[in-house]
């Protein structure tokens, strides 16, 4: 089960009360006031974490609260701080408070650390209010509440490549050729029913991508039919597209027909989706007796798509070099 929607509630510590003590030693019986203050809360930090997956410990566990401060004592001693409570999310994570709708914070880069609550301050001691008109106060103040929110989370998949096809045409298989991640395979459609992510390197150059496999769509996916607004959500944060297509029409496909339909659910679903680069592979090459189907495909695109077939593996270097060359295009335009 791939964990990318629920709501948790989090809170800040609450800050130390201040301590009211006078010094009290032997041959020293009016000492003055020596009460310390009280420790500041907790505060919750968000990290961006790209190693880890999913909300899963979040679904088991929804409430979070970060460390008390401790109370001020005597001879001075202010009391300890709270523990920050830091709290690991996946890149691609928005956090928006359950209650007014407000946005409260976005992780996108692996290492990011962002504030969400800020811990409640401590109380003041009664020494602080020691003046040349004040020589014995009793006067403290006690530690404030930290911040607290029920927020809701969602995950949109944030990867350098987006596989996105069809049912059944192939992404989950290719995926698992070129990374480390092994979602289910079966020669049945439906078969992935949650995103995968997982890494392409190139050890040579030292250069890694994060590719996603994305469940398939079905037509209607722009007005949810399926499941399609929870997968295309995950599309719209890849950096480029590879759009599978089976050219061996399986199921009496048309296979430029599934290419216009796929193109068309993300047009309709958000402008940012339509306007994202894009380069078409073409699997099960190894199912065909002659090249008409590729011709005929490749006539109605207007230019020349990949030749890959995941089963003999045919056309995969093509295609990992085709990969990189585009991100390192697009890194080029966005300088």
């Amino acid at each position: 089960m791939f964990y990318d929607e629920l709501k948790i509630t989090l809170s800040a510590g609450k800050g130390g009360d201040g301590c009211m003590s006078f010094r009290r030693e032997k041959y020293i019986p009016f000492g003055g006031p020596d009460g310390g203050n009280g420790g500041r809360g907790g505060s919750v930090f968000l990290i961006c974490d790209e190693n880890v997956g999913d909300l899963r410990q979040f679904h088991f566990s929804p409430i979070w609260k970060a460390d008390n401060g401790k109370a001020g004592q005597g001879r001075n001693k202010h009391g300890k701080s709270g523990k920050d409570l830091e709290l690991k999310f996946p890149p691609g994570s928005i956090f928006t408070n359950e209650e007014t709708g407000e946005k409260l914070a976005e992780l996108t880069k692996h290492g990011q650390r962002i504030q969400l609550l800020k811990g409640g301050d401590g109380g003041v001691g009664n020494t602080t209010f020691k003046s040349s008109t004040n020589q014995a106060p009793r006067q403290f103040t006690r530690g404030k509440p930290g911040e607290d929110a029920v927020v809701h989370i969602e995950v949109k998949t944030i990867a350098d490549i987006g596989l996105v096809g069809y049912p059944n045409a192939g992404k989950s298989t290719l995926i698992g050729i070129l990374t480390n991640a092994h979602p289910r395979t079966a020669p049945y459609p439906f078969t992935t029913k949650q995103p995968s992510v997982g890494f392409l390197n190139d050890e040579a150059n030292f250069r890694r991508l994060r590719i996603a496999d994305i469940p398939g769509l079905i037509e209607g996916a722009h007005e949810n039919r399926g499941l399609g607004h929870q997968f295309l959500r995950h599309i719209e944060r890849c950096r480029l597209l590879v759009i599978l297509i089976d050219i061996a029409g399986v199921d009496e496909r048309n296979p430029f027909d599934d290419y216009l339909q796929l193109i068309k659910e993300m047009e309709l679903y958000s402008e940012t989706l339509a306007k994202k680069p894009y380069i078409v592979a073409l699997n099960k090459t190894d199912l065909l007796e002659d090249r008409s189907a590729i011709e005929t495909f490749n006539k109605s695109l207007g230019k020349e798509s990949l030749e890959i077939s995941c089963l003999t593996q045919e056309g995969i270097p093509e295609l990992i070099d085709r990969l990189f060359a585009e991100l390192t295009k697009l890194a080029d335009e966005e300088l």
